[in-house]
């Protein structure tokens, strides 16, 4: 294995996490700037309404989305196999 190898591997990984991360980040993000919206025009200032429907939204887009997220760990899984197998 070279250096250039190694870091292909990285980037990989790095971009295989930011893919299989973005659905539940980015509804996390929609619905904190919602909660935040109606907190601010409604001034209603409570905690637990902010983290239990966040809560509720990342466990629902996790549990759409676990195919999605399990398709791109796998495919890089194997690319890192099959590198192993031909000596990379």
């Amino acid at each position: 294995m070279t250096e250039v190898d190694a870091i292909d591997i990285v980037q990989q990984a790095i971009f295989t996490v930011l893919i299989a991360s973005s659905p539940v980040v980015a509804v996390a993000m929609v619905v904190g700037v919602t909660i935040s919206l109606l907190q601010a025009l409604t001034q209603v200032q409570e905690m637990t309404l902010t983290f239990i429907p966040k809560i509720i939204a990342i466990l629902v887009v996790a549990a759409l989305s676990a195919s999605f997220i399990g398709a791109h760990i796998y495919a890089m899984t194997e690319e890192i196999y099959s590198r192993i197998a031909t000596g990379f």
